[in-house]
């Protein structure tokens, strides 16, 4: 098969051989080829021998960069700081994960209070779930405090088995199998539990890839001492196969809240069980009280004070609100308590009983507002640093407020608001700061910048450099975005950053780009479905706006996007492979005519459209489907496509058949290298280890900087 392989333009590369079938199909009267279709047959013999040589082919370029230890020594030296989660009380115990630096995973601590880390001691080590290959995807305590569940994915897929303990750390028996995309929530006798799971797929094999289509969500509750063949199915919607339903407990443990979500869209239906009317008895037949059925909105519960509940809710309010619905008086319907307001609302929160914490996001950066619960008052602003707050964390029994707050350029800082001090002025203060050695922040800077997309929309960008940048268009450039499901990129300390940007002379570019969530949802849907292309152009313009005030150049341009964000960069790719120097897509879909037949991909037509149902929607996705827009009228940059073997969100085959086509099509026409890089027993992130992070990191800005020619400087 030498003689069919394909070369490079100037013959220097010649890439592994992959069998291009005739095979084709035919939809909304479209004739569609997809000639590697037989890649979406991850466990065939002839796939893992393409896999097996993809991989050793790709690592070759990633092995080029002639300062990649150097770099990978300083991320490494940059990883390694202290970092911790806020605490959250739980019965008589505060409860946080800590990483001394380099663990695989942190660990979950247990403390008896506040003052001080020395009388933590570990109460779950996440290293050793599952010989070292687990990650926790869930867990929480009942409202005593006395039980812990917890979830493990093992080998990084989405598929989830749940334990108990108590609070002393001891195993309970109970073990349930085959869950997937769930929360666990106990009711307040302690007598059980809630989750949600699909069907447990058929003709499983430990340790290969299971492709098969989640329908059919269950809610389940198991009562704890009994084996979960037992549990009593609470919800499911068999008219609906992709609707995802989830259950919580209500504060007063008196209701069971069903939230069902019909797909990725940010809507969903409420609807309650009075667990008093039903005599606290879990049964299969409970009496459903509706209180929102019709998708119009989306209600996420914060608190209730006896039959009147309080959401976060975006009906009627695409930048969100604040609403209450009283069971006793449903035909008043859903009341607003705080208005929509000019910002968005991003979190909200009820912390001593009735303190309303509510963070909004004004040009894409965190204002923190309290309010009155009852009434809806505003009574003051937490004054705050400019940046981002992942994280408002509290119970509304507890005084106490932590505030997770990060910006570019600080890793990490955890504030402490407590209500109970008299001078507010006293009450935030700093609970803990990671510090990182050898990490001078003084030497960068952050701005935020404002540009006009194509049709003259106005885009929020970060962009990170060194103090002093010069302007004159020599500079390495790394831009990201995302762009999809209402998400918000939240700004963050990023090693690998620090290291473009301080080794390698780089700049660093965030673009907050439609069809995310940095407006609320009118920017979402402004860049979604038939709008899609919005958030492409938003992206082509971002490039040209750093080229135009001379960051960069097209040569020295690099952007990089995962999961919605590499289908973001992969269609950019296609679009403008002249204005770019390198591309790298982690876990991003490229068949858009096929992604909603495997795992959870059905449930992304709420952004990406209907291709088997709706011709207009399938030919909107045929015109910049990553896959079938590969061309040959301009020769293109250095392509690296980023997946992993047990990915079963975004399934590897996007990233096989992606780079199969983009070397048979480009690969004669351009120079530079079109590779994958596939990690072996990973999925699409949760939970992966440091270590394999570390590596991964690596093999990608090594890669970049190759494909850049960025010069190392100490």
């Amino acid at each position: 098969m030498e003689s069919d392989r394909i070369k490079s333009l100037d013959g220097e590369i010649v890439y592994p051989h992959a069998r291009r079938s005739d095979f084709t199909f035919t939809q909304h009267g479209t004739i569609v080829a997809d000639p590697y279709r037989w890649l979406e047959e991850a466990d065939s013999e002839e796939t893992k021998a393409f896999v097996t040589a993809q991989t050793a082919f790709g690592q070759e370029y990633m092995n080029k960069y002639e300062a990649k230890n150097k770099f990978s020594k300083r991320l490494t030296q940059l990883f390694n700081f202290e970092r911790y989660s806020a605490p959250r009380k739980h019965g008589d115990y505060y409860y946080y994960l800590h990483n001394t630096g380099l663990q695989p995973q942190s660990v979950l601590y247990q403390r008896n209070n506040l003052n001080g880390d020395e009388n933590a001691r570990t109460f779950l080590d996440i290293n050793e779930l599952e010989g070292g290959k687990g990650a926790m995807t869930t867990w929480n305590f009942s409202e005593s405090g006395k039980l812990f569940g917890y979830g493990v994915a093992r080998l990084g897929t989405d598929w989830t088995t749940l334990y108990l303990m108590d609070n002393q750390g001891n195993r309970l028996p109970d073990k349930i199998e085959w869950t997937k995309f769930t929360k666990m929530t106990f009711t307040h006798d302690d007598k059980g539990f809630f989750y949600s799971s699909f069907e447990k797929p058929k003709d499983v094999v430990d340790g290969e890839l299971d492709m098969t289509i989640n329908q059919y969500k269950h809610v389940y509750y198991h009562k704890i001492g009994t084996s979960q063949s037992e549990d009593i199915i609470v919800y499911v919607d068999k008219e609906h196969p992709t609707y995802h339903p989830d259950a919580i407990v209500s504060e007063d443990g008196r209701y069971i809240l069903i939230v069902v979500a019909q797909s990725c869209d940010n809507l969903n239906n409420v609807y309650l069980v009075d667990l008093e009317a039903e005599g606290y008895e879990i049964k299969k037949d409970s009496k459903l009280v509706t209180v929102a059925d019709d998708f119009s909105g989306q209600y996420s519960y914060l608190t209730n004070k006896g039959t009147t509940f309080y959401f976060q809710s975006n009906r009627n309010a695409p930048l969100g609100k604040i609403v209450k619905y009283d069971l006793a008086r449903p035909e008043e319907g859903f009341i607003d308590v705080v208005p929509e307001a000019m910002d968005v609302l991003s979190i909200s929160s009820v912390i001593d009983h009735d303190k309303l914490i509510l963070q909004y996001t004004r040009d894409v950066k965190s204002v923190l507002n309290v309010h009155d619960l009852v009434t809806g008052t505003f009574l003051y602003e937490i004054k705050i640093p400019v940046g981002t707050v992942a994280g408002i964390i509290g119970h509304t029994k507890d005084s106490d407020l932590f505030i997770q707050f990060l910006s570019y350029l600080t890793p990490g800082t955890i504030y402490r608001y407590n209500f109970r001090v008299e001078d507010e002025s006293e009450r935030l203060t700093i609970f803990k700061q990671a510090t990182v050695q050898s990490f001078d922040s003084s030497m960068f800077e952050t701005k935020q910048v404002f540009y006009e997309s194509k049709d003259g929309t106005r885009v929020p960008m970060f962009i990170t450099h060194k103090k002093g940048l010069q302007l004159d268009g020599k500079n390495p450039t790394l831009l990201t975005g995302y762009g999809g499901y209402g998400v918000t990129l939240q700004a963050a300390y990023t090693p690998q950053y620090i290291v473009f940007i301080q080794n390698l002379n780089g700049v660093v570019a965030h673009a907050g780009i439609r069809g995310g969530g940095e407006y609320g949802e009118m920017w979402h849907k402004a860049g979604v479905l038939r709008n899609k292309q919005n958030s492409f152009d938003d992206f082509i313009w971002a490039i040209e706006y750093l080229i135009r005030e001379q960051y960069t150049q097209p040569s020295l341009v690099a952007i990089n996007g995962a999961s919605n964000g590499g289908l973001l960069v992969s269609a950019v790719l296609n679009q403008v492979p002249d204005r770019i120097g390198c591309v790298v897509s982690d876990v991003g879909p490229s068949d858009m005519l096929r992604f909603h037949k495997f795992t959870i991909g059905a449930n992304w037509q709420s952004d990406y459209g209907r291709p088997d149902d709706n011709p207009e929607d399938f030919h909107y996705l045929l015109k910049y489907s990553p896959l079938h827009t590969v061309h040959k009228k301009h020769p293109y940059p250095a392509v690296a496509l980023f997946t992993s073997t047990m990915d079963d969100r975004v399934v590897p085959l996007h990233a096989y058949k992606f780079v199969a086509e983009l070397q048979h099509t480009a690969g004669p026409l351009t120079t530079k290298p079109l590779v994958v890089r596939v990690e072996s027993d990973a999925g699409h992130g949760l939970g992966k280890p440091l270590t394999k992070r570390l590596e991964e990191i690596t093999d990608k800005f090594a890669f970049i900087a190759w494909a850049l020619d960025a010069k190392w400087t100490d």
